[in-house]
C-alpha cells in the first residue's frame, strides 16, 4: 500500500516539477561536496526516483551539474536585470537587496554555482564562465546606458576590469556572509554598493 502511495505521489509531479526537484537536490549536494564526490545514485535516492528516471532527464553527471549551474545563472541574471531608464545609483541598492535575498533563499544553489569553477570537468567550467560573462555584460550594458557612467565607461577596458573585479569581490563577500551569518543584509548590501561605485569613480 505504501509503495502504491509513493508511486502515485511521484506521478503527481509534472515533468517540469520533477526536473526542478532533481535540480534542487543536486544544488544541495554539489554545494556540500566537490563535483567528483557527488554520486548520481545519491541524488536519485534523495529525490525518491530511480536512477534510470534521473538519467532520462540528465544523460550524464556532467549534464546534471551543468543544468544546476545554468539554472542558478538564469536566476541571478533575472535578479540583477537593470530597470531601463532608471539611473544606476538609484537602482543599485534595491538590486543588491534582491540579489542578497536570492543568496539567502537559494544558498545551496549559490554555493553550487560557484563550485563549478573548481570542477575538474572543462565543459562544466565553460558553462560557469559563460554565466559569469553574461552577468558582466548585463552590468556593463546598464552602465553604458546610464547618463552618469555611460560616457566615461562605455566599452573601456577599465570598466570591464572594474566590473569583473567587483563580481569576484561580491561573490567572496556573499560566500563568507553565508558561512558567518553576519553582518546583516543591509550592511552587506551597502558594502557591495560602495565597492562598485568606488571601482567606477
Amino acid at each position: 500500500m505504501a509503495a502504491n502511495q509513493g508511486e502515485r505521489a511521484r506521478r503527481r509531479l509534472s515533468t517540469e516539477e520533477r526536473r526542478e526537484q532533481l535540480l534542487s537536490v543536486g544544488a544541495r549536494l554539489f554545494s556540500e561536496s566537490p563535483y567528483d564526490d557527488v554520486w548520481i545514485e545519491r541524488v536519485a535516492e534523495i529525490a525518491g526516483v530511480s536512477r534510470g528516471l534521473l538519467y532520462h532527464y540528465f544523460p550524464t553527471k556532467r549534464d546534471f551539474f551543468a543544468a544546476v549551474v545554468e539554472r542558478e545563472s538564469e536566476r541571478m541574471l533575472r535578479m540583477t536585470a537593470a530597470v531601463p531608464g532608471v539611473p544606476v545609483r538609484e537602482q543599485l541598492g534595491a538590486g543588491l537587496d534582491a540579489y542578497l535575498g536570492y543568496v539567502e533563499a537559494h544558498a545551496h544553489g549559490f554555493r553550487a554555482f560557484h563550485r563549478a569553477d573548481a570542477a575538474g570537468d572543462q565543459v562544466v567550467r565553460r558553462v560557469y564562465q559563460r554565466a559569469l560573462a553574461a552577468q558582466e555584460r548585463q552590468i556593463l550594458a546598464a552602465l553604458a546606458a546610464d547618463p552618469e557612467f555611460g560616457p566615461a565607461f562605455e566599452g573601456s577596458p577599465q570598466a570591464r576590469l572594474a566590473v569583473r573585479g567587483w563580481l569576484a569581490f561580491t561573490t567572496a563577500v556573499c560566500l563568507e556572509w553565508l558561512r558567518e551569518g553576519e553582518p546583516g543584509r543591509d550592511q552587506v548590501g551597502e558594502l557591495c554598493a560602495r565597492a562598485l561605485l568606488g571601482a567606477l569613480t
